[in-house]
């Protein structure tokens, strides 16, 4: 029965258009390059990033790695003066490494592990280590633009051994590569785009 002021009745079902849901995720704007991602950096922005990156968390390792085997090669050099010219054995077992040497070498390997481990982290769990967050630029994974975590973020360092295979071609790949992507990037199917404002 219709009411007094509707004198056609109630409408139809499904008369009037249904209202477009709102997405729950947050969109990217798009742009030309398709998919609704940010620009990709450029091999320039990701080389700068590694760099810094290998600063960071490299310099410390590095001088105490430096240190402990300067220390081995000096005790080897002096003890090679007091041994026969080429009897590399007896240079071997006459000297006197001091003992600060391998627990120099141990420290810097240990705190190098520990260094990419954060990296690792830092890039899994929000996209930029120090040296992209200075740079602007993040890795995220290409399905949904979110970052990788820990897990791929840690197999896409792994996969960094085929970047290095054939010459290091992979790593150059980004400068070609219509994503900009390195070999690990895609066995991970993640990407580094620029920073949104």
């Amino acid at each position: 029965m219709s009411h007094p002021q509707d004198p056609y009745g109630p409408p139809p079902q499904g008369a009037y258009p249904r209202q477009p849901q709102q997405s729950q995720h947050p969109q990217y704007p798009q742009q030309p390059q398709g998919g609704g991602m940010p620009p990709y950096a450029g091999w320039g922005s990701r080389a700068g990033a590694y760099l810094l990156d290998s600063l960071i968390v490299g310099l410390v390792p590095m001088i105490l790695i430096g240190i402990g085997y300067a220390q081995v090669i000096g005790a080897l050099i002096d003890a090679a003066g007091n041994c026969p010219i080429g009897d590399t054995v007896c240079a071997q077992n006459a000297a006197e490494i001091p003992g600060s040497a391998w627990p120099l070498i141990i420290v810097g390997v240990l705190l190098s592990l520990a260094g990419q481990l954060w990296l690792i982290h830092r890039e899994g769990r929000t996209g930029q280590t120090p040296g992209k967050k200075a740079l602007r630029i993040s890795l995220l994974r290409e399905a949904d633009g979110q970052p990788l975590g820990f897990g791929m973020a840690f197999v896409r360092k792994l996969a960094h051994i085929l970047d290095g295979a054939a010459c290091y071609i992979g790593y150059l790949w980004p400068l070609w590569d219509g994503k900009k992507q390195t070999f690990a990037d895609k066995v991970v199917n993640s990407v580094v785009v620029k920073q949104r404002q």
